[in-house]
This record gives C-alpha cells, structure tokens and sequence, in this order.
C-alpha cells in the first residue's frame, strides 16, 4: 500500500491512500467509480475541502465512499481518527455500516439514532447524528442523498466540522477546528426543487454521472411502457414546483384509474416480471389502490409512514426474498432503497420534479443476478392531454413526446429516435432558413394600449379594411363607433346567443355637461341592432343602421375616419381629459403635457372613445396576465435549471 503527503493551495494537509493496491476492499471497482474516486482526490489535493459527487441510483455509491475514506489518511498518524456517514434515515444508517463492515472488517462501526443506538464517538466510522462528535476527532464526513444538505438541520450539523458552512442560528458560536475536515456528499439527485443553493454546502461537483448514461453503457437496463391517461391535472397543479398532493390525488385516485393500472400491470408484468414496485400520491391512493390489486386476486402489500418499524422491515425483507409479488408504497421508498430484485416499477404519480422521477425508476435500475433480473420494465402513466409543461417522463427526457413511443421501447431505441427527431429538424430547418432574409430590424407594435400612438389611436387596425367609419378596438373583440354625439354602437362578442357578435345602439339624450351637472346618465337603455356570425358582418349592419337611423343625410360622413374634422387640432377639453385619464400612468406633469402635443382631434377621439368603454382596464388586465405568464414562465425556466447538474462550481448563496 503506497501513500504520499499533500499540501493543499489554502494550507492545509491530507495524506491519500491512493488505490494501487486495494487490499481494503473485497470488490473490484467499475472503470466510472474509479473516475469518481480520481476526481474526489485531485480536488481535496487542490484544497477543495466541500464536494459533491452525482451518481444515479444502484451506481454503487456506498462502496464508492467507504473506499474513499480508506483512502484518506488521518490529519496526525499517530493518532485515530473516525469518520462520520451523515444519513436521513435508520434503513440507510444500517445500509452504510453493513457495507462498512463488509468492505472493511477491521473497522469499528457505530449508529447514532435517537435513543435506540447511541455512538461512543471512539469508533472509525458514525453513520448518524454527531453533536456529541469533536471535530479534532475526525478525519472526513460524508453526507450521503446529499440534495438534502441545504436544510437548516443539515447546516446545523455540518457548521460544527466545517466553517465554511453557515449556520442558520444567527448566535452559533463556532468550535475550534484544528484542521480541515473534507465534507464530500453524495447523491443520485444533486440538485433541489425548492430552490436552497447547494452552493451554502459544497463548493463544486466534482463528478456527475447521469442514469441515462448508465443505461446507455448497459450498466443498468431498463424497457419502456407508456400507458396514455386522459385526466386534467391542472388543478392538482402547484405554480412554482411540483403537484400538490392532495389535489393530485383526487384526480388520480379514482376507481377507474385504478382499475386500468392493475389491468395494465396485468396484461405486461404479472407474467414475467417477479418484484413490482408501485409509486402512488398519498396514504389514501396507497390503500386503495393495495385494495384494487387484491381485488384483482394480487397479493400486492403496502408500506407508508404509518407502517410500524417492524411491519416495514418485515415487508421489505420479505419482498426482497420474492414472497410477494407487488408492493405498493408512498414517499418511503424514493431514496436509498436497496431491493435489486425490483423488475418493475409502476409509477402511478406524476411529477414535474425530475429528480423525484430519477429517484423512483432508480428502485428498479440495480442490477440483480441472483434472482434472475435481466432488465426493469417502467409502467407510466402519462397523461395524453398535455395540458401542463414540465410532466418529466424517460421519453421527455429525451426531448420526445410520450404519445409517440411504441411498446417496450428500450432507452437505446429512444436515444435514437430522439436523435432522429432532432436532425430531422434540423434538417428542415437548415432548407427552410434558405428562403428566409435575415431581418434588418423588429418592430413591435401594441394596439391595446389606448395612449399608444399605433394607427392613429384605433386599436383595431383591420377593422380599416372592413369600414370606412372610424369604428376603434376596445379590447376583448369589443368595437364601437362614436355617433357625433347622438351616442354610440357596440359590437361585441354574443355571449349568450348562437350568433358570433351582437350589435347595440345606446342614444344619447343630453349634453354630458348637462347631465354631469344634473347627475344623471345622458343615455337611454340600448336597443338590440343586429347579431352576426362574422364580424364583418357585423360591421356592415352597423354601418347601415348608423346611415339610415342615427345621421341621415351628409352628417353620416362625419363617421368616416377621412372626415375633415378628424384633421383639425385637439380641443383643450379634449387635452384635459386625456391628460387626466393618462396622469395616472405618467411620471411627471411635463411628459402629460408633452402627450398630448400635436394630437388631432379624431386622435382624440379615438383614445377618450377607448378609454370611457374600457380600453385601458382590459389592456392593463392583459398586461397583469402577460406579467403572470412571464414569471411563471421565468420560475419554469429556473426550476428546469435546478435540476441540471454539471461538474463545476455551485452557486454560493444560501
């Protein structure tokens, strides 16, 4: 066994047992845990003392870091030094001593956990709590589902061997840290849907590995099969994240969804597949879903976290030895679970979360000789409708759509006609793009905004080419045309009729400065005009009844937006009301004024017609959707960002 002394760039010491001869472990590494093993050792050589290594489920991360710690020598070699595994669970605190054990005999291993299994804190290796634990006795400190370090209890923890890490308790007091303890985390999922920087934990990734490439290489072997569901799941939809649960679960907790996953279970995976692992929403989709299974004459179990202790390490052990064919669970066996004779995993729970869905098919992707497993079938239920962006699915995650993927399509299948697809695409891209010029400039053009000079103030530039009268666009497919002061037609959408569009008429009776100052409305009630099923249509009707009902004779040309009047400078009336309708908006009294500079009175016209039928109230409503849209769009993108890992420098904020 060769070692050497390193001298890090901040100063600090660490002797590496480098793997030459591997006299410590009973297994022989993979060419990737090799690599991960290189990549831990040149960063904490480099004085990187907060890594993370991201690799998929069943990649053998446990072996992967109890050899890491064989490797790195004690501070001072005269003295001994431990190592503390940091869990979120009692089923991974005993995963990480047994192959302790295993791979290590020599060792001495202890669990920390409540009052059950209290650690001495003089043993070579603490899978658990640690606040008995002083820092100048330990040598390394692995965080195994390392997504999880960002959390307050975790930084509570890992502040007191490293001080790099903040503590959320604003009057922690730090302990004397002799010298540098590495905190190398580990997880299949390195990344958080919640948004907490990993960065306030570890400094860089230093290896990732994706389960896709896992697959890809045959180390782990997976067959595809989408079942198409139509259901709506907007309404268990949650804006920023995933689904919420409890409204998820109305949806998808029903008799006749239930009905087809057992039916789909028993049509491709009762007769050839020995361990199913099924993902449900909540405790009560557990339960009836179990109850359908066995109704079906399945004898299906299931676990949830009311299972007591024992009835759960009971389940588990007999699953794992294949006394039962399906076992049907909720949240308990997303992380850690080691039952490689799992060959089929039924995921009745949709998710927009990609690590949750990483976590889930990981049950399934361990490989298993010894009972016989060949490969994993994944059974999705995906949902046909497509009504919400984000739904993560293997066929998604390779850019594809999931109504297109065939039966038992394998992931190397889907790489290929994902590749397919995108060159196709390219392809037509690369044709197309020939005929089009490039753009020399971009305009943009907004016609809901009633104080937007766009075609003189109309809102409604292709009512233009429909009639000559200056009819304008209020919002919402809403038109009306101003009738020299004998009142006003409205077209707008026939809510309650067959028709597409219905027309009104609302008369005038006085003077509004009369009315205003009698306090009462100038107009009479309106009277039906006509309905139509275009709005051409529509506008013709209109144009008739104004000529032939309202303006006889030559003041119907004062309708037209040609009219001689329309050119003449705004009346200060005019100027008056729009500057106290837009004063609301501006931000000084000299860009109000400076507005109304210049405006013609049929411009004027035009915008006090929009603004006193609702123009601005619907323009500001589509700019409070359009702001919604945009953020929620933003948060998409940032969420989808989250959940990409690559090998390099984390965020540093908390």
């Amino acid at each position: 066994m060769r070692c050497f002394q390193t001298s890090s760039a901040r100063g600090s010491n660490y002797r590496i047992l480098l793997p030459w001869r591997r006299s410590f472990t009973q297994f022989v590494l993979r060419p990737y845990q090799q690599a991960c093993l290189d990549a831990c050792h040149a960063a904490l050589r480099a004085g990187i003392t907060r890594i993370g290594v991201s690799l998929p489920t069943g990649a053998g991360k446990t072996p992967i870091f109890t050899t890491l710690l064989s490797q790195i020598f004690s501070p001072r070699p005269s003295q001994p030094f431990g190592s503390l595994i940091i869990v979120n669970s009692v089923e991974l605190a005993r995963q990480a001593a047994a192959q302790a054990e295993m791979t290590h005999p020599h060792w001495k291993v202890e669990l920390e956990q409540g009052i059950s299994h209290q650690a001495s804190g003089r043993a070579d290796v603490w899978p658990q709590r640690l606040a008995k634990f002083r820092p100048e006795n330990l040598k390394a400190i692995i965080v195994d589902e390392a997504h999880h370090a960002a959390a307050p209890s975790y930084r509570r923890i890992l502040s007191h061997f490293n001080a790099d890490i903040k503590n959320p308790d604003p009057h922690f007091v730090p302990p004397f840290i002799p010298h540098p303890i590495p905190v190398i985390g580990f997880s299949a999922t390195f990344s958080r849907h919640d948004g907490l920087a990993l960065g306030s934990v570890f400094e860089k990734i230093v290896y990732h590995r994706d389960f896709l490439d896992m697959i890809n290489e045959q180390w782990q072997v997976i067959c595809m099969l989408c079942v198409e569901v139509d259901r709506n799941l907007t309404t268990g939809y949650a804006m920023t994240g995933d689904f919420n649960a409890t409204s998820l679960a109305h949806i998808i907790n029903t008799e006749t969804i239930n009905n087809l996953v057992v039916q789909a279970w028993l049509d491709r995976a009762s007769s050839e597949r020995k361990s199913t692992l099924v993902f449900c929403v909540n405790l009560a989709h557990v339960g009836q879903l179990t109850k359908t299974f066995r109704e079906f004459g399945i004898d299906a179990r299931q676990l949830h976290s009311n299972t007591p202790a024992i009835e759960r390490r009971t389940l588990i052990t007999e699953f794992k030895a294949g006394c039962y064919p399906v076992l049907v669970n909720c949240a308990i066996l997303t992380e850690g679970a080691d039952i490689p004779n799992v060959d089929c995993i039924v995921i009745c729970r949709p998710t927009r979360s990609r690590n949750l869905y990483a976590q889930m098919i990981g049950r399934g992707m361990r490989q298993s000789h010894a009972s016989g497993k060949v490969d994993c079938r994944i059974i999705d239920f995906v949902d046909s409708t497509s009504r919400i962006c984000g739904i993560v699915s293997i066929p998604t995650l390779l850019g594809l759509d999931p109504s297109e993927i065939v039966d038992d399509a394998s992931i190397a299948d889907l790489r290929a006609r994902a590749a397919s697809i995108k060159s196709c695409n390219t392809d037509n891209i690369s044709v197309e793009s020939d005929c089009i010029p490039e753009p020399t400039s971009v305009t943009y053009l907004d016609y809901g905004d009633p104080f937007a000079m766009v075609d003189s103030f109309s809102g409604a530039p292709h009512v233009s080419r429909l009639s000559p009268n200056a009819w304008v666009g209020c919002g919402s497919d809403i038109y009306v045309l101003e009738c020299l002061g004998k009142g006003y037609i409205r077209i707008e959408p026939d809510s309650e009729g067959e028709a597409s569009f219905r027309s009104t008429y609302t008369e005038a009776t006085m003077h509004f400065s009369s009315a205003k100052r009698l306090k009462v409305s100038p107009f009479m009630r309106k009277r039906l005009v006509s309905t139509a099923d275009t709005l051409s249509d529509a506008l013709k009707g209109c144009d008739t009844y104004a000529r032939q009902k309202v303006l006889r004779g030559p003041l119907v040309l004062g309708l037209l937006r040609s009219a001689r009047w329309r050119q003449a400078p705004a009346t200060e009336s005019q100027k008056t009301f729009i500057n106290r309708r837009r004063g609301k908006r501006a931000m000084d009294r000299a860009s109000i004024t400076e507005a109304t500079e210049g405006l013609t009175k049929g411009q004027a016209a035009n915008i006090i017609t929009r603004l006193k039928h609702g123009a601005q109230a619907h323009y500001e409503k589509k700019m409070k959707e359009d702001r919604r849209r945009s953020q929620l769009a933003e948060k998409e993108r940032l969420r989808v960002a989250r959940s990409t890992v690559r090998v390099g420098l984390l965020d540093q904020q908390p």
